[in-house]
């Protein structure tokens, strides 16, 4: 298993709404440190329910599609 801390967020696109869960690697402290790194250009979600409905074990979304992202 990878190290870090699994979060639960929810990430919403122009088209989506995906639920799933984010690794936050072990040299990160919070989501938007994360998901703010320059160099990564997905964010990468498992155990994912996609528009509540849908569920896939795996997603990528392109952080240039993303409007908001919430931790629950």
């Amino acid at each position: 298993m990878p190290e870090g801390k699994k979060v639960r967020i929810r990430v919403k696109t122009v088209n989506c709404t995906y639920v799933g869960d984010f690794l936050i690697p072990p040299m990160r402290n919070r989501v938007s440190d994360a998901i703010n790194e320059e160099q990564r250009l997905f964010i990468s979600l498992t155990d994912v329910l996609i528009n509540d409905k849908d569920k896939a074990d795996f997603v990528a979304i392109n952080k240039n599609l993303i409007e908001s992202i919430a931790q629950l």
